[in-house]
């Protein structure tokens, strides 16, 4: 398998990772990552490449009005490199960052069908929570993901 290399995001990667995101999720997604993210929260999310090839993403970014959190909108890892350990190097990366800028919680959530997403979460050591019933609005449940991160 190719060596996989981490970067930060860029504006213009919008159109490639919603372009993959149905086909990973083997259901429609791509519209829970509206342009607006990689404009304005490229800088805190990040692109993984192999060979130039979308390996896997995390969109995320330090909260606005909680001071002390980041939240992850959305990470993927493309089919092929799943168990590799790419998750865990994107969300390394993101909560070195966050923890960086003096942030001491991450939270995200999902869907509560999305049980990879739980399982992974879990592993990772974030507290997994759920489901929260109406969490997103009447008949939109949530599991929700909080990771408080260490000194």
């Amino acid at each position: 398998m190719a060596d996989v290399r981490v970067r930060t995001a860029l504006p213009s990667d919008h159109p490639r990772v919603v372009a993959v995101c149905d086909e990973w999720w083997e259901r429609p997604v791509s519209h829970i990552l509206p342009r607006l993210f990689l404009d304005h929260f490229h800088s805190t999310s990040l692109i993984a490449e192999a060979e130039g090839d979308l390996a896997g993403f995390l969109v995320g970014f330090p909260s606005p009005s909680v001071s002390g959190e980041a939240y992850v909108h959305f990470a993927g890892v493309a089919p092929e490199y799943r168990g590799t350990g790419l998750a865990g190097r994107l969300y390394d990366r993101f909560t070195e960052g966050a923890r960086a800028e003096g942030r001491t919680v991450v939270r995200a959530v999902t869907s509560p069908a999305n049980e990879r997403s739980i399982a992974f979460h879990r592993s990772y050591g974030f507290e997994v929570t759920g489901p929260h019933t109406d969490y997103d609005g009447p008949g939109v449940d949530r599991t929700v993901f909080t990771l408080r991160l260490g000194e």
